[in-house]
């Protein structure tokens, strides 16, 4: 039996977090949030990580280091920016960095959803 998809949360929003770990276990995903960058490099989950759902603008490590070093390791994970900072040129950077998708908070579920199934079948 195929083990269920790992989706990992990453923003410092604790509300935006469990809201959106509800909502991937509702549809039936694993979900795992972790509040910045670093705990989520701490806790070795990228090598089982389907998709990172990763905040624009973190603490820390900003994403495009968390890319540099994912892409680094060789853990090519599908990653989906939300921000609720967007402008054009963050829009761009980050689908230029190798982002599948783009949505601004508050995101719809179903744009999220579909964002993820875009994901999936990406990697």
């Amino acid at each position: 039996m195929p083990s269920v998809p790992l989706m990992a949360i990453v923003d410092d929003d604790d509300a935006l977090r469990n809201s959106l770990d509800n909502l991937l276990r509702s549809v039936g995903f694993r979900a795992q949030g972790f509040a910045s960058a670093e705990a989520f490099l701490h806790a070795h989950q990228a090598p089982e990580t389907a998709c990172l759902i990763l905040d624009l603008r973190l603490p820390g490590i900003n994403r495009l280091e968390l890319q540099r070093q994912l892409v680094a390791a060789h853990w090519g994970m599908p990653i989906i920016f939300v921000t609720a900072y967007a402008d054009d040129d963050a829009h761009e950077r980050g689908l230029a960095a190798g982002a599948v998708a783009f949505l601004s908070k508050p995101c719809r579920e179903e744009d999220l959803l579909q964002a993820i199934e875009a994901a999936l079948k990406h990697s």
